[in-house]
C-alpha cells in the first residue's frame, strides 16, 4: 500500500461532501426544517429568494412614485386597540399589486399573505418576473439550489411597513418587506428601505447566506438601547427599564422592519413590542435577527408560527435582540406578572 505521494481532490466528491455538510447544518438546528420532500409540486428557494428581492424594490420604487406624484390619497382602516389611526394609501396598494402578483404570478402554486387586499384586474395583470434577467443583477448566483414542497411554502408581504410614518413624511422609517417560512418556519427574509441618499436592501436565507452588509455586527456602543413602537409607548417605557435597566436609552420609531435593522446593524441592544402586531410586520425581521445567530421571539420566549393556517396577528409581543436573550425573556417573564 503506497501512503505518501499526492492526494488529488475529486471536485465531484468534494461538492457532495459540502451538500451533506449543509443538509446536516439544517436538521441540527433547532428552528430548522428539511425543504426535501417528496411532494411533487415543487419550488425553488434560491429562484424565490430573487423574486422577493426584486418584488421588495419594485415595491419600493411605488412607494416613492406615489409621493412623488402627490397621489397619496390617505384613507383610514380604523384604529388599533390602543386607539392609535391605522392609514392606508394609494402606495400601500400599488406597492402590494407589484409585490403580491410579482411573486404570485411567478411562484403560483405558493400561498402569498399581504397587509393589503387588491383583485388582480385592479393590478392590471401583472406579468411574472424574469428570473433569469434576474439572476444577472442581483449577486447571489452562487447560492445552492434548494427545491421545497411549495404547499408547505408561505410568503409574507408587508408592501409598506410604517405606513403612518409616511404620511407624516418620516420616510426614514419606511420599508417593504417580503419573507417566506417553511412549514411555518421564517427561512428567507428581505427589507428593502427605498428612501435615503442611496436605498439598501437586507436580506438573509437561514444557514445558507445574507447580505454582505450583515456580518454579526456588534453593539455600536456599550449603552444599551431598546426600541420601541412611536405609536404604542405607554408601558413599555416602564418595562424596558425594569428588564434592561434604568439607564438605558430608549428609542422610540416607526416600522418593525426599521426597529429590526436598527438591532440586526448593532445600532440597537433590543426592539421591544409589548402590543399586539401582524406577522407580515416581523417575519422578515425574525429570519435576518436569526441568521446572525440572536434570538427573535415573543415575550414569552416562543418562536412565532408563520404557518399560512396561523393567526395572522401575533398577541404576544415582540422582543428581537442579538444576545442575553434567554436573561432578558426571564425578566420579562418575572416583572410582567405584577403589570
Amino acid at each position: 500500500m503506497h501512503l505518501g505521494g499526492t492526494v488529488r481532490l475529486n471536485k465531484i466528491g468534494v461538492a457532495v461532501v459540502c451538500g451533506i455538510i449543509i443538509v446536516m447544518i439544517l436538521y441540527m438546528s433547532p428552528r430548522s426544517v428539511s425543504p426535501f420532500d417528496s411532494a411533487s409540486a415543487k419550488v425553488n428557494l434560491r429562484r424565490l429568494l430573487l423574486v422577493s428581492i426584486e418584488a421588495a424594490e419594485k415595491g419600493g420604487w411605488e412607494v416613492i412614485k406615489v409621493i412623488n406624484q402627490a397621489n397619496l390619497k390617505e384613507e383610514s382602516k380604523g384604529e388599533t386597540k390602543e386607539g392609535v389611526k391605522v392609514p392606508v394609501t394609494n402606495a400601500d396598494y400599488k406597492s402590494h399589486c407589484v409585490m403580491y402578483y410579482g411573486i404570485k404570478n411567478t411562484f403560483p402554486s405558493v400561498k402569498v399573505i399581504s397587509e393589503e387586499k387588491k383583485g388582480e384586474n385592479e393590478c392590471q395583470h401583472l406579468p411574472p418576473m424574469e428570473i433569469d434577467q434576474l439572476e444577472k443583477t442581483t449577486g447571489i448566483e452562487n447560492l445552492a439550489d434548494f427545491e421545497a414542497n411549495s404547499e408547505h411554502v408561505t410568503v409574507w408581504i408587508d408592501p409598506l411597513d410604517a405606513t403612518k410614518e409616511y404620511t407624516e413624511g418620516l420616510y426614514q422609517y419606511v420599508t417593504t418587506m417580503v419573507c417566506v417560512a417553511y412549514q411555518g418556519n421564517p427561512i428567507i427574509g428581505v427589507i428593502h428601505k427605498p428612501f435615503g441618499p442611496e436605498p439598501r436592501t437586507t436580506w438573509a436565507w437561514i444557514h445558507i447566506g445574507m447580505s454582505k452588509h450583515l456580518n454579526h455586527n456588534k453593539p455600536k456602543s456599550d449603552k444599551k438601547v431598546v426600541m420601541i413602537s412611536k405609536s404604542h409607548a405607554g408601558k413599555v417605557k416602564e418595562l424596558v427599564q425594569d428588564v434592561f435597566g434604568e439607564d438605558t436609552g430608549i428609542v422610540p420609531a416607526g416600522g418593525a422592519g426599521y426597529k429590526a435593522l436598527e438591532v440586526a446593524t448593532g445600532n440597537a441592544t433590543a426592539y421591544l413590542h409589548n402590543t399586539e402586531i401582524s406577522k407580515w410586520d416581523v417575519c422578515a425581521g425574525d429570519v435576518i435577527i436569526s441568521a446572525l445567530e440572536g434570538s427573535f421571539s415573543t415575550l414569552d420566549g416562543n418562536d412565532l408560527d408563520y404557518s399560512a393556517s396561523s393567526d395572522p396577528v401575533n398577541k404576544d409581543g415582540i422582543l428581537a435582540t442579538l444576545d442575553k436573550a434567554d436573561q432578558y425573556i426571564q425578566k420579562l417573564k418575572e416583572i410582567r406578572k405584577t403589570y
